[in-house]
C-alpha cells in the first residue's frame, strides 16, 4: 500500500485547482483520474465569474487569457432567457474567456505539472473507506489493482460520484424535464446574418438576436456581421437520459432545430457542439470525516456558465484549510469552514439558477409579463450591477466568528494599488503565492508587532494606497479578508482583534521553523 497527503479522485477542473493550491501550500497530493487521457467531449465553452479574479491574484490570468482561440466577448450574458447587458459600463461586474473546457483543463494540467503533481490518468477508485486516522481506497489501474490511504480525500468526481454515494451524502435536489444544445458554427450562404445580429432563415423569415420562443421552446443567437463563427442555442423539453461522455452531432443540433423552429437552419461547418440537461442538486453536507466534495461531486446548477466557477472556487477555498491541517497548524474548526463558507456559495449559486429556471420555462401571458418586468428592471445600472456581481459569486460575504466586524471582514480583497519602499506593487501581486498576508496601510507598528509571532505563517507587508480603506487588512490565501482595522482604531481594541483573528485563522503561535522549512 502507497501512502499520500491527500487524494483527489477527478482531474477535471476543481480537482486540477485543488491540486495546484495544495501544492503551493506545501502539500503533496495525489490525483487518480479513471479517463485514460484528457477528456474531448465539449462541454463548457468558457471560463467566467470570480474565478477571474482568483486567477489574476494568482498570476495566471494573461496565461489564459493568451491561449484563449476567439476574441474576448462583450460582456453581454444569457439569464433566464434574457440577457445581462453590461456594454454600457466601463467596469462590468461580470466577465468571460472563451475557453473551452478541454483547453482549460490542459492549462490546468501543465500548471499541475509545473507544480510536481502525481497525476494519475487511467486509474479508478473502485471503493472507499475510511477510519479516525486515514481514508483508503481500491484502484484499479492499468498495471492492475492496489490499495493507497491518506489522511484525506477529496471527491472532485463530478454529478455522479461515487465518492459521494461511499461516504453517504445525501444529494437532495430537483431534475428539470429539458435538454439544452449549444453549438458554434458557420453558416452557407443560404442563411444571411444581419448587420443587429440576427438572421435571415430561409423557410421561417428573420430570427432577431438573443432569445426567441416558439411553442416548442426557446432558440438563442449569437452573431455578428464581422465573424463568420455564429452561437447557437436551443432548450426543449426532453426526459432523454444522454451519456456526457457522447458528443452530440450536427444531426442531433439540426433535429432540434428543426423542432424548435419549424424550419430548417442549415449548418456549414460545426466548431463546437455541446449538450446538457439541468439539475438543481446540492450536497447535504460537504465534508464527512475525512472526506470532502469539491464541483460537481458538491452541486448541480440549472444554468449555464456558472459550474467551473464555483468548482474552482471551492478548490481554493479550501486547499488552504486541508494544508493547515495536514501540516499541524490548523485551528480548531477550521476544515469545517469549508462546509460553512462555500455551502453558502453554493446555496447562493443555486438561488440565482433557480430563479433562471422560473423565467425561461414560463410559456404562459404572466411569465411574458415577468420576463419584460425583470428586462426593465435590468436597464437600470444599480439592478444591473447587482445581479452580476450575484452570477459572478463575488457578492459573496463569508461569516467571520467574533463581533463588530469590519465591512470589508468576509469579501474578496479589493486589488489596491500600493506603494512600498521597493516600489510599486498590488494586492493581486502580494497573493501570487498563494500565502496569508497581513497589509498595514497606515503608521501602525502595534499592528506589526502584534503578528510578530506568526510571522513564519503569515507575511507581513506595510504599505500606502490611495484612499485606503482601513488601517489594516488580514488576508486568507483565497483572497477574502479575516480581519480589518478601521482607521485611527486604537491600540487597546486592534491589537487583540488581529491577535483574536490571528488565532482563529492560523492557530495558535509558537516556534514554525520546522513548518517553514517544509514550504
Amino acid at each position: 500500500m502507497t501512502n499520500a497527503d491527500v487524494i483527489i479522485v477527478g482531474a477535471g477542473p476543481t480537482g486540477l485547482m485543488l491540486a495546484a493550491e495544495l501544492r503551493l501550500a506545501g502539500v503533496r497530493p495525489l490525483v487518480l483520474e479513471r479517463q485514460p487521457q484528457r477528456r474531448q467531449t465539449p462541454k463548457a465553452g468558457g471560463l467566467g465569474g470570480q474565478i477571474l479574479e482568483l486567477l489574476r491574484y494568482r498570476g495566471l490570468r494573461e496565461r489564459f487569457e493568451a491561449a484563449c482561440t476567439d476574441p474576448i466577448p462583450p460582456p453581454r450574458f444569457p439569464f433566464g432567457g434574457v440577457h445581462l447587458d453590461f456594454t454600457q459600463l466601463a467596469d462590468p461586474p461580470l466577465h468571460a474567456l472563451p475557453l473551452p473546457q478541454q483547453l482549460l483543463e490542459r492549462l490546468l494540467d501543465e500548471r499541475a505539472g509545473e507544480l510536481d503533481v502525481d497525476l494519475r490518468r487511467g486509474h479508478e477508485v473502485t471503493a472507499v473507506s475510511q477510519d479516525d486516522a486515514a481514508v483508503t481506497v481500491d484502484v484499479r489501474g492499468p498495471d492492475g489493482p492496489y490499495q493507497v490511504s491518506a489522511r484525506y480525500l477529496v471527491g472532485c468526481d463530478g454529478a455522479r460520484s461515487r465518492i459521494r454515494d461511499q461516504a453517504g451524502i445525501g444529494f437532495p435536489g430537483t431534475v428539470y424535464p429539458e435538454v439544452n444544445r449549444l453549438a458554434q458554427v458557420t453558416l452557407p450562404d443560404t442563411v444571411t446574418v444581419l448587420g443587429n445580429g440576427g438572421l435571415d432563415v430561409p423557410g421561417f423569415g428573420t430570427i432577431h438576436a438573443g432569445f426567441t420562443r416558439t411553442d416548442h421552446g426557446l432558440f438563442g443567437i449569437g452573431a455578428s456581421p464581422t465573424s463568420p463563427v455564429v452561437s447557437l442555442y436551443t432548450i426543449e423539453d426532453e426526459t432523454t437520459e444522454y451519456d456526457d461522455d457522447t458528443p452530440m452531432t450536427v444531426a442531433e443540433l439540426q433535429d432540434s432545430l428543426r423542432r424548435v423552429l419549424g424550419a430548417h437552419l442549415p449548418v456549414a461547418e460545426a466548431i463546437r457542439l455541446s449538450r446538457f440537461t439541468f439539475k438543481a442538486r446540492q450536497a447535504e453536507r460537504y465534508r464527512h470525516e475525512r472526506i470532502l466534495l469539491a464541483g460537481d461531486a458538491a452541486h448541480l446548477f440549472p444554468a449555464t456558465g456558472v459550474a467551473i466557477n464555483a468548482g474552482m472556487l471551492d478548490a481554493v477555498n479550501l486547499a488552504w484549510k486541508l494544508a493547515a491541517d495536514l501540516l499541524g497548524h490548523a485551528p480548531a474548526g477550521l476544515l469545517d469552514t469549508y462546509h460553512d463558507e462555500r455551502h453558502l456559495a453554493g446555496a447562493r449559486t443555486m438561488l440565482h439558477t433557480r430563479a433562471q429556471v422560473a423565467l425561461r420555462r414560463g410559456h404562459d401571458a404572466a411569465a411574458e409579463a415577468l420576463r419584460e418586468v425583470f428586462s426593465e428592471l435590468l436597464t437600470d445600472e444599480q439592478p444591473l450591477r447587482r445581479m452580476g456581481a450575484l452570477v459572478a459569486g463575488s457578492d459573496i460575504r463569508y461569516p467571520m466568528p467574533g463581533s463588530d466586524h469590519h465591512p470589508l471582514a468576509g469579501t474578496f480583497a479589493p486589488d489596491l494599488t500600493l506603494h512600498t519602499d521597493q516600489g510599486m506593487t498590488s494586492v493581486a501581486d502580494l497573493l501570487h503565492p498563494a500565502r496569508p498576508i497581513l497589509l498595514v496601510l497606515a503608521d501602525r507598528p502595534d499592528l506589526r508587532e502584534t503578528a510578530q509571532d506568526w510571522r513564519h505563517r503569515v507575511d507581513i507587508h506595510t504599505a500606502k494606497t490611495d484612499d485606503r480603506p482601513a488601517d489594516a487588512l488580514l488576508i486568507r490565501p483565497d483572497a477574502h479578508i479575516a480581519w480589518a482595522a478601521t482607521i485611527d482604531e486604537p491600540a487597546d481594541t486592534a491589537a487583540p482583534s488581529l491577535r483574536e483573528a490571528l488565532s482563529t485563522w492560523f492557530g495558535n503561535p509558537g516556534d514554525d521553523d520546522a513548518i517553514a522549512e517544509l514550504r
